[in-house]
C-alpha cells in the first residue's frame, strides 16, 4: 500500500516544476498522519528518492520516534522565546539542502518571533516555490472554514488554522482514518498522551460525539478535494465552459463583528461547489474611508485578508443602493448563491418593506439566497 502511494506522488514529481504538495488529514491526535508519512519516506527512499525531514513532531511516541531513523534531519533553528528554547524548521537551510522531497509536520503551528514567516504553512509554501516537493499533515480541526463547526460542537477553541487555499493547493490529499474505539483504546493506553493529560482528553476532547463529528468532516473534506482534483484534470483535457450561475458570493459589511464566520461559511459552500466565490462589500457615500472610524477599518482590513486567506476574490462596489449594487454584481458575474449574515439581535425589524433583507429576498431572483444567523455576540 505504501509503495503504490509513494508511486503515485513520484509520477506527480516527474512532471512538476513547482514542488508538488501531498497532505495527510486526520481527525484527531494520534490517528497515525505522522507514521504514515515517515513509512511513506523510507517508501521512497528505497526508490531512490532524496528525501529528508523539514520537521517532525513525534510527541514522545516510541513507535514514530524509531521511524525517523535512517532519514536525513534538516537541523532545526533554536530561538530563544520568552525564556524557553524552541527548535523550529530552518526553511532557508531545507532549501539550500534542495532535496526531492521534504516532510514538514504540524503545519497549523505559529511560528515565534525571528522566524522568516509567521506560520508554518507559509513555510511549506516557499519550500514550494523552491521546487522541493512537500509531504506534510495536520488535523480537520485546524482548517479554517471549520473553525466554527468545530468549537460549537466540541466546545473547544481552535487558536491555529491553516486557510482552504492550501488544501486546494495540494495535489494529493490522503484521509488517515481510524476506528473511533481504536482511537480511544490507543489514548487509554497512552500511546497518544502522557497519563496525566489521558482522562482531561477523554472528558473533553476525545468525547465520542466530538470524534464522530470530526471524522466526518475529515472524510467529507478529503471527498471534496478528490471532486476538485477530478475536475480540475477534465478542464485540462477538454478546457469545459464553466456552467453560468455556479459562483458563490459571500456579502460582507463594511465593519461587521461576524464577517469571520460568514466567510468561513462561504468558503465552505464554494468548497463544495468546487466553484469560485467573491467577498464584496458595497462603499455608500456615508461609509467612505475618510468617514468611518478607526476600529471599523482596523476590522474591514482584517476581513479583507481573511477572506483572501480562505480563497476568495475580495471585490469593492461603490453604491448608493447596497442591494441593488450586490445584484448587479452577482447577474454580470455568473453568481448563482449568495450569502448575507443577520445577527440575532436585528429580529423581525429585517423583514419590513424597508430592510435590506427584505429588498434582497424581493429583488434576487434567479438567485439561491443564503441569510446565515449569528448569536448576539461577536465573534472572539
Amino acid at each position: 500500500m505504501e509503495t503504490a502511494r509513494a508511486q503515485d506522488f513520484l509520477e506527480l514529481m516527474e512532471r512538476a516544476k513547482r514542488g508538488r504538495l501531498k497532505l495527510y488529514l486526520g481527525f484527531a491526535a494520534g490517528v497515525g498522519k505522522t507514521y504514515r508519512m515517515l513509512e511513506e519516506a523510507h517508501a521512497l527512499k528505497k526508490r531512490g528518492i532524496d528525501v529528508v525531514i523539514g520537521f517532525i513532531e513525534t510527541h514522545g511516541r516510541p513507535e514514530t520516534a524509531a521511524l525517523t531513523a535512517g532519514l536525513e534531519h534538516v537541523p532545526t533553528r533554536k530561538i530563544e522565546y520568552r525564556g524557553l528554547t524552541i527548535e523550529e524548521m530552518d526553511v532557508d537551510a531545507v532549501i539550500a539542502r534542495t532535496p526531492q522531497v521534504a516532510l514538514v509536520d504540524e503545519i497549523a503551528h505559529t511560528n515565534p518571533p525571528g522566524c522568516r514567516n509567521g506560520k508554518r504553512y507559509q513555510d511549506v509554501y516557499q519550500i514550494l516555490d523552491a521546487g522541493i516537493n512537500v509531504i506534510c499533515a495536520f488535523n480537520v480541526q485546524h482548517l479554517e472554514s471549520l473553525k466554527d463547526v468545530v468549537q460549537r460542537v466540541t466546545g473547544v477553541v481552535i487558536r491555529e488554522t491553516v486557510p482552504d487555499t492550501f488544501v486546494k493547493q495540494a495535489d494529493q490529499v490522503i484521509n488517515i482514518d481510524l476506528a473511533i474505539e481504536d482511537l480511544v483504546d490507543r489514548l487509554r493506553s497512552g500511546k497518544i498522551y502522557n497519563e496525566e493529560k489521558v482522562t482531561w482528553a477523554l472528558e473533553h476532547f476525545f468525547r465520542d460525539n466530538n470524534l464522530l463529528t470530526l471524522r466526518e468532516l475529515a472524510l467529507r473534506e478529503v471527498a471534496e478535494s478528490v471532486d476538485r482534483v477530478a475536475v480540475a484534470s477534465q478542464q485540462m483535457a477538454d478546457k469545459p465552459r464553466r456552467r453560468a450561475n455556479s459562483r458563490v458570493m459571500v456579502c460582507m459589511a463594511s465593519s461587521s463583528p461576524n464577517a469571520g464566520g460568514l466567510l468561513r461559511r462561504g468558503s465552505r459552500l464554494a468548497g463544495r461547489l468546487n466553484t469560485d466565490w467573491f467577498a464584496v462589500y458595497v462603499e455608500t457615500p456615508n461609509e467612505a474611508p475618510h468617514l468611518i472610524d478607526s476600529e471599523a477599518q482596523r476590522r474591514l482590513i482584517a476581513n479583507i485578508e481573511k477572506a483572501r486567506e480562505l480563497g476568495a476574490e475580495v471585490v469593492r462596489l461603490h453604491g448608493k443602493n447596497p442591494v441593488h449594487t450586490l445584484i448587479d454584481f452577482a447577474r454580470s458575474h455568473d453568481v448563482g448563491y449568495v450569502m448575507i449574515g443577520r445577527s440575532r439581535s436585528h429580529g423581525l425589524r429585517y423583514w419590513t418593506r424597508r430592510s435590506v433583507m427584505y429588498e434582497f429576498v424581493a429583488e434576487a431572483e434567479g438567485l439561491d439566497l443564503h441569510i446565515v444567523s449569528f448569536e448576539e455576540e461577536a465573534e472572539e
